[in-house]
């Protein structure tokens, strides 16, 4: 069923074998010199084949970015790994190995057709990223479970499937259990399924597919609900407001505070903890929303800053490509006119005013970018400036609004003491009428026992306060520097070089051409 290696040396995938595998399927003849002598960029490498090549082990391609056909067949491989680089990758043949469990196909999202025909496979499983699957075959392995293909179901594309030579092939209701299942298949087992067969083996099978259904409609619904939330959660992340909806962070004050049970137990301190409580989740909820808002704000004008650098890059590129449109009009006259001239005086002349031409090009085409170059920075400053300003302000907002958190906190400390020292006072005179619990009993020491046991309270509430203020805040801020930064790397340094060496390149261009002219000595 699968191939031995018993007495095979197994080989590895080393540079050796890609380079000669490379160069065997690349092009041929003058072609095929010239990129031999070049050297192959495994990086544009669109098909690679390495079938029977005794390959153990699957590794060393990560190289091959661009990959979208790759042939693994007739080789002894025991794991599918080491394919995360290819992410292009559409067409993937593992025919004839010896793979016992389907894994490490994560990061292949646009794999169309899949091959793992003649191997010593168990179960359907860990292909949930396969979104795009149109054809599957997984003939010849160690599938034995008629319900194990019911996974098979989620590729709403998959049109061709084979499973010829499993186990569960010789059950008679294999072909009508598979038809009624995977209601997208066109092609079974290398069969045209007909529409007899498919009607009758959907009426056979009609009430479990109704249950099957109303099952995955749940399923569905309940994964688009946990998505929602994952999104939401992910906006309110960005606005640095997650978990601001509610008592979060009061409860986690409390949480973290290892005196708060002892003092929850005072007489009274339930109804100012209730009240606490309120007022700070409306405060919370001040900040969520403010946050919120601001986000959204923020959203909006990075994408028309982003849109703006757009249209006059746009509108930049359209001069620089009239610029070119005209001197190409110009270059195929004089070119033409090149051959007609017989008098290398006249030629020379002639060539000398074309070169002359082509340094003005240059210089218009770098005047254009020197002009883009001064719009995009003045239009980055004031986006810069903007930005400050907005974080500033929105830094201050928040401030605003945790000082008023800080401010109930102090209210609450100054009651809970005037309610710890007045409970020590008639706990000493015996005048409390309901018995205390231990622990706080033992608190009531002295007033200075009880006074520490407060304030320590106090700090590990302050603590927390201040620290989801910072936390706010360098956030914020953290955010205004990566963008800037990141602006002005890809909108001024990067593009600036990638547009000077384009045009470098153009005139290099422009003036190879001319020298491949045999123009009698004019150059």
């Amino acid at each position: 069923m699968s191939r031995l290696y018993d007495t095979v040396e197994p080989s590895v995938i080393e540079e050796d074998m890609l380079q000669k595998a490379v160069e065997e399927q690349g092009p041929k003849e003058e072609a095929g010199k010239i990129a031999k002598s070049e050297g192959i960029d495994f990086g544009d490498v669109l098909q690679l084949r390495l079938d029977f090549k005794n390959i153990l082990k699957i590794d060393n391609l990560w190289q091959f970015t661009s990959l979208v056909k790759l042939q693994l067949d007739n080789n002894i491989i025991e794991r599918i790994e080491g394919l995360d680089a290819l992410v292009n990758l559409v067409w993937l043949d593992l025919s004839f190995n010896n793979i016992e469990v389907i894994e490490g196909l994560y990061k292949l999202g646009k794999l169309e057709d899949l091959t793992l025909y003649n191997n010593r496979i168990a179960a359907l499983e860990n292909m949930a990223s396969l979104t795009n699957l149109h054809v599957f075959s997984v003939g010849n392995n160690k599938l034995s479970s008629l319900e194990n293909l019911v996974y098979l179901r989620r590729f709403r594309n998959l049109q061709t499937l084979n499973l010829n030579g499993n186990a569960f092939c010789d059950d008679d209701n294999y072909k009508p259990f598979v038809v009624a299942h995977i209601p997208s298949l066109v092609y079974l087992d290398f069969r045209l399924i007909d529409g007899n067969t498919r009607e009758a083996a959907v009426e056979k099978y009609r009430y479990a597919i109704e249950e099957l259904v109303a099952d995955e409609t749940a399923a569905e619904l309940k994964e688009k609900g946990r998505k929602q939330q994952q999104e939401e959660y992910a906006r309110q992340k960005a606005a640095y407001v997650e978990n601001l909806n509610g008592p979060y962070l009061f409860d986690s004050m409390f949480t973290d505070d290892p005196e708060a049970v002892n003092l929850a137990a005072l007489p009274g301190v339930d109804e100012l903890l209730l009240s606490y409580k309120e007022k700070m989740v409306v405060i919370c909820q001040q900040v969520f929303e403010f946050g919120l808002k601001e986000f959204d704000r923020r959203e909006h004008d990075v994408q028309e800053f982003y849109a703006c650098i757009q249209e006059a890059k746009d509108e930049n590129k359209k001069d620089a490509i009239n610029e070119i449109k005209k001197f190409n009009q110009y270059r195929k006259k004089m070119f033409a006119e090149f051959s007609q001239i017989s008098d290398p005086n006249v030629l020379k002349g002639r060539v000398d005013e074309y070169k002359e031409e082509v340094d003005a090009l240059l210089d218009k085409l770098m005047g254009l970018e020197m002009q883009i170059v001064d719009q995009l920075e003045d239009t980055i400053k004031e986006f810069e400036r903007n930005m400050a300003d907005f974080v500033a302000t929105f830094v201050e907002n928040v401030q605003g609004l945790i000082s008023q958190i800080r401010d109930l906190e102090n209210i609450h400390h100054e009651r809970l003491l005037e309610t710890a020292i007045a409970t020590l006072e008639k706990y000493m005179k015996n005048e409390l009428d309901d018995d205390l619990p231990e622990d706080l009993k033992m608190l009531f020491v002295d007033k200075d026992t009880i006074s520490n046991a407060v304030s320590a309270s106090h700090d590990v509430h302050m603590l927390k306060i201040d620290n989801r203020e910072d936390d706010i805040i360098q956030r914020a801020n953290g955010w205004m520097a990566s963008l800037i930064e990141r602006i002005h790397n890809e909108e001024e340094v990067k593009r600036n070089r990638d547009r000077v060496k384009e045009i470098g390149n153009f005139i290099d261009h422009l003036g190879d051409e001319l020298e491949l002219l045999d123009l009698q000595g004019a150059l």
